[in-house]
């Protein structure tokens, strides 16, 4: 990369390409200044305390209208990078990448675990990859990145993903973990489909990224993305899409998490898809990831918590079935025709009989109902034909 490609205002320039906001008022402009002032970015704690009140800035954007787009809850973030867990010279890429949350969880996680020399920190700051096409969510990512040591993020990139024939990504553009959550809910514009192979060919935002990122992954590579309960019990270009997914990559794990993780932006049930490409899945094992006790719901108030992830982080290494964790074989699957939205056969509280005993017992309810339908019949023809005889009624 040349030395002007790293230049910072060269970075600046192209976040403000797109941005047209303005700051009518110079007294308030003057304030925000003089508030910038008082921050000496030269020094960690400083850098680190505004890092967090920007965090807290555009968690509060969830609750903005659109703005809630482009966030992911911090828990959620943390918990999917600290299970795919990168490492030092890996590749990390959210090509959706929004404000930037998965992007500063990775950082966070590797400069803890693996950062301990400043050749180490240059091998971070060329490891991270970011792409997203909205131009406030780049440029409030771009921020993100420069509040997290990486002072000059070049590889943030404002740009559409899909808007890239698939055939024209090739081994450079390989990456070894990919944490996103894609736009799910949305299509894309006319002719961003025809950059997939005919038999893959959708508007759906969420499916073609689930392709993208599966020919993204290197082989060994490592994902895990949010997606929501429609992907899973989805038919047609899905159920093809799901194929080869299970053929091309172990799909080993699938948190399912409860409504109103998302809230206020949507309440969708989510899922979290954790997988490996380079082997065919054989079993898919599924979290069902409960409320806490005593609560039914999460609002903006009652967010989802890290500390709720602690039970998958202590099943995660010895996995056993529970109330909450069941497993699945790949056969099993395929003779659902690959719908992955499969209820837990193990909840408290559920008895789970035979299907051929269930349908048997239908079968011997409905005889029942018709046969008091035919008694209440011939009761109501008795009595309307003795109040004929009787003259209390006419015909």
């Amino acid at each position: 990369m040349s030395g002007r490609e790293e230049d910072p205002a060269i970075v600046v320039r192209g976040v403000f390409d797109d941005a047209y906001n303005y700051m009518k008022s110079g007294t308030l402009l003057r304030q925000v200044i003089n508030k910038l002032e008082e921050i000496d970015f030269n020094t960690a704690k400083d850098r680190h305390l505004f890092g967090d009140l920007y965090e807290q800035l555009l968690r509060d954007l969830q609750g903005a209208g659109n703005a809630g787009e482009y966030y992911t809850p911090r828990a959620v973030t943390q918990f999917m990078v600290d299970m795919v867990a990168p490492q030092l010279g890996e590749t990390i890429l959210d090509p959706a990448c929004g404000t930037g949350g998965f992007l500063t969880c990775a950082i966070e996680h590797v400069r803890h675990e693996h950062v301990h020399t400043p050749e180490h920190e240059a091998a971070l700051h060329r490891s991270i990859r970011g792409v997203e096409k909205k131009p406030l969510p780049h440029l409030l990512c771009t921020t993100n990145m420069l509040l997290h040591g990486i002072d000059v993020p070049t590889r943030i990139r404002h740009d559409n993903t899909l808007a890239r024939p698939l055939r024209d990504y090739g081994s450079a553009d390989r990456v070894d973990v990919i944490v996103t959550n894609p736009p799910f809910g949305g299509m894309e514009e006319d002719g961003i489909e025809t950059n997939f192979p005919s038999a893959f060919q959708t508007r759906e935002t969420a499916d073609l990224f689930l392709l993208l990122i599966t020919h993204l992954l290197k082989d060994g590579g490592r994902a895990a993305v949010v997606l929501p309960d429609g992907f899973l019990f989805g038919e047609g270009v899905k159920t093809r899409i799901k194929e080869r997914l299970l053929e091309e990559c172990n799909l080993h794990t699938i948190v399912r998490l409860p409504k109103g993780v998302f809230a206020p932006y949507t309440s969708i049930s989510t899922n979290l898809l954790f997988f490996t490409k380079g082997e065919p899945t054989k079993e898919i094992w599924y979290y069902e990831h409960p409320y806490p006790q005593g609560q039914k719901s999460y609002s903006k108030t009652r967010p989802i918590r890290i500390a709720e992830f602690d039970a998958e982080k202590l099943w995660w290494q010895d996995r056993q079935e529970s109330e909450h964790a069941w497993r699945v074989t790949i056969d099993q699957i395929r003779s659902r025709n690959c719908n992955l939205d499969i209820r837990n056969p193990n909840a408290a509280g559920e008895e789970h009989r035979d299907p051929d005993e269930l349908l048997a017992e239908y079968r011997v309810l409905l005889a029942e109902i018709d046969e008091t339908r035919e008694k209440l019949k011939q009761e109501l023809a008795g009595a309307l034909k003795s109040a004929l005889l009787n003259g209390e009624v006419t015909a």
